[in-house]
């Protein structure tokens, strides 16, 4: 299709003024120091910090918009115009090493080569001005925008996927597909009835049946209604928000490292695994039937929890003992993070799960699933967009990206010599660093209480470096896919630092 002379115009005048050498200038302007060539990118050395964090411009913003809306959250503003690989600049022109990415979700940097070519691609204009509604009047191209993203890097054994735009409502819909196919299986197929259809507008059975989801203690699965019900980690998700009856299992608590405390961590599983059954068969019994079982492979905002592979398969056979849908949430974990493209590839399972919902890293939100929790019926699984094709034209680009640089080979060789550095750490300080554990580099440490944490996080801060906390007193990093172990040697060094100050 011919592009007019006027949006030629407008695109080459963009291009140029955010050209890839135009941030890489920027950048260098910014640090004032040599860069270091890093997967196509000219990244900074270091941190460097002009200000305090958050610094004078940060606090007058922040100000500016707290009459506008609730802000205590907001740590600093960023000007994005001059981020770079794993550095994050602020607006009074701090650069600072950035080991939790936008809360985990930043797959390749800031800035990435590859993916500004995509956004700056002429072919991809029209699909990003007039943003589909993608279950009523896709892009001619979306079959093969999803066959160059998504099932490109599908979980092995699930060929089907729904896009959507972020964790909770990936989960939402999830529950959705599980709640439809018990339903289906239960009717034998046949329609609903007109006590169905005229009960479910009531909020009432049997067109609204009393069905159930089991999450565990201390999991998260997003802040929407379906989803916190689900979520058991921290008040301030859940205060005074109408919730559901829906089974909450313990989910195992281990000792670290795991292999030192096989026998104590064998046991934590059983129990848990056997809690899991009697609540199955309580909630069975009294009418409310539990028909799906949501788990993530590690507990991340509950503090970075870890099960075995042997723990995951017996609980996924008594998903098919029980006829239960088997969902795994890897929202945080997914999209390489562990190592794997899918944490869940390493339990070796029998079978793919039932159900795998992503986002974060994936960059869209959605759910893989097996055919038979695909929707018979148009508008059930749905809303106005269905996501965005623009996150899927940046997820191609990641894809490619993840492929030709093999990036799953760059984040174990990055999360082994993190994990060498975390360990080193707490053996040099019993007293005030333990558990240092992960996979790929989806690693964390725990702190001696919650206000020792916040202390590290924010010195860590103060020096240039961005991290975040979970659970109750655990450090997490969250790099992206193109960190290297000299980005994590920066944050040792650190953190050594700071734990000789303490």
């Amino acid at each position: 299709m011919a592009t007019s002379g006027c949006m030629q115009f407008g695109l080459r005048r963009f291009i140029q003024q955010n050209s890839l050498c135009s941030l890489r200038k920027q950048i260098r302007c910014v640090t004032g120091q040599a860069a270091r060539k890093h997967y196509g990118v000219d990244e900074p050395e270091g941190p460097v910090m002009k200000t305090a964090l958050p610094g004078p411009k940060s606090k007058e913003l922040l100000r500016e918009l707290d009459n506008i809306q609730h802000c205590s959250s907001v740590q600093f503003f960023v000007d994005y115009s001059k981020c770079l690989g794993n550095y994050i600049v602020d607006m009074d022109g701090n650069t600072i090493l950035d080991l939790f990415t936008q809360i985990s979700s930043i797959p390749l940097g800031y800035n990435h080569p590859s993916m500004i070519k995509a956004m700056q691609d002429p072919a991809n204009v029209y699909d990003l001005v007039n943003r589909p509604a993608l279950q009523v009047f896709p892009p001619g191209n979306w079959p093969a925008r999803m066959e160059n993203s998504l099932l490109e890097i599908a979980p092995p054994g699930l060929n089907h996927v729904h896009t959507l735009m972020c964790g909770a409502c990936s989960n939402e819909h999830g529950f959705k597909a599980v709640f439809m196919r018990h339903m289906r299986k239960l009717r034998g197929g046949a329609p609903p009835t007109k006590e169905d259809l005229e009960t479910c507008l009531l909020n009432l059975p049997p067109g609204c049946p009393p069905l159930t989801i089991m999450g565990f203690k201390n999991a998260f699965h997003g802040r929407t209604m379906g989803a916190l019900n689900a979520s058991t980690v921290k008040p301030t998700h859940k205060l005074y928000f109408p919730a559901d009856d829906w089974p909450v299992a313990p989910f195992p608590k281990v000792m670290y490292p795991y292999e030192k405390y096989a026998e104590h961590n064998a046991r934590q599983e059983r129990m848990c695994l056997s809690e899991i059954r009697a609540l199955v068969e309580e909630y069975n019994g009294r009418g409310t039937p539990c028909v799906g079982i949501i788990t993530e492979p590690i507990q991340a905002e509950g503090g970075d929890n870890y099960a075995s592979p042997d723990f995951f398969q017996k609980l996924q056979k008594i998903c098919k003992e029980f006829d239960i849908a088997f969902i795994v949430d890897e929202v945080q974990t997914g999209l390489g993070a562990t190592g794997k493209m899918w944490a869940h590839e390493h339990w070796d399972l029998p079978e793919p799960p039932d159900i795998v919902s992503f986002s974060k890293k994936a960059i869209t939100g959605g759910f893989f699933f097996k055919e038979e929790y695909k929707a018979t019926d148009g508008h059930r699984i749905f809303n106005t967009w269905m996501g965005d094709p623009h996150k899927i034209i940046l997820l191609e680009a990641v894809v490619k990206e993840i492929k030709s640089e093999n990036l799953l080979a760059q984040v174990n060789e990055t999360g082994n010599f993190l994990l060498a550095g975390l360990k080193k750490l707490q053996d040099t300080y019993p007293d005030r660093l333990a558990n240092a554990r992960g996979l790929g580099t989806f690693c964390s440490i725990d702190t001696h209480d919650a206000q020792m944490r916040d202390k590290m996080i924010h010195s860590l801060k103060q020096r240039g470096i961005n991290i975040g906390g979970c659970g109750v007193s655990s450090l997490r990093l969250r790099p992206s896919l193109t960190a290297q172990p000299h980005h994590c040697e920066i944050f040792l060094d650190a953190l050594n630092e700071i734990m000789k100050e303490l």
